[in-house]
């Protein structure tokens, strides 16, 4: 059971039938992240030039066949501006999103390898930011990178990108909030995974079923 496997209970969570006022019992104080404003960027790149932090396996045989690339891990914000405009809630946030990437690719002997290298991505956008508080907000991102085109220069040692990117841009803060609540949650029991390999032969009888053969 889970969750997920529709486990019967009030106090788990799922869709709500009733009244929705049925069962509060208590406003809670957590611990979240408030996520003040988000934009979605979508772009592709063309001719982009990915320097290469290493090769696996190492010293692969040149000349390289790309293969395809596309974003592993997390995106990382760095040179954040924040400038409030005089007019209206939106200030101008610029910033500098990097997309770490993997690019798989064959060297002249066939063998397969990886590289990984790094897409980098100034961005200039309009974004509601708080006002001055105690507690700092931060500007973060969660960026998907893909490419189903690309070369290798052998005299630069980069690979050249035809890249296509979802960038989500996020204005957020660390935050106490207060919230109806419904008391703790109740767990049910994981259902465990198997592939059943017994099955049918641990439903065999013991013994042979039937007449038995006797000596006349």
């Amino acid at each position: 059971m889970s969750f997920f496997s529709n486990f019967s209970s009030d106090h788990c969570p799922g869709t709500i039938s009733g009244n929705p006022l049925n069962g509060l019992c208590e406003k809670v104080c957590i611990q979240a992240e408030k996520i003040f404003d988000a934009g979605i960027i979508q772009t592709r790149l063309e001719n982009y030039s990915a320097a290469v932090q290493s090769f696996v396996p190492a010293e692969p045989t040149y000349p390289l066949t790309f293969v395809s690339a596309r974003s592993v891990g997390s995106a990382t914000v760095s040179n954040v501006n924040v400038e409030r405009q005089a007019e209206g809630c939106s200030s101008r946030v610029q910033a500098t999103v990097t997309v770490p990437i993997e690019i798989v690719y064959t060297d002249a002997n066939g063998v397969e390898g990886v590289a990984t290298s790094s897409v980098v991505l100034n961005e200039d956008v309009l974004m509601y930011v708080p006002p001055m508080s105690v507690m700092p907000f931060t500007v973060t991102s969660v960026a998907s990178c893909v490419s189903p085109e690309g070369s290798f220069d052998q005299t630069s040692g980069a690979f050249t990108l035809s890249a296509c990117i979802t960038c989500i841009l996020k204005v957020a803060m660390q935050v106490e909030l207060l919230v109806p609540s419904y008391g703790y949650c109740a767990i049910p029991p994981a259902q465990e995974y198997s592939q059943e390999v017994c099955t049918g032969f641990f439903e065999l009888p013991l013994y042979p079923q039937g007449r038995s053969c006797s000596k006349q």
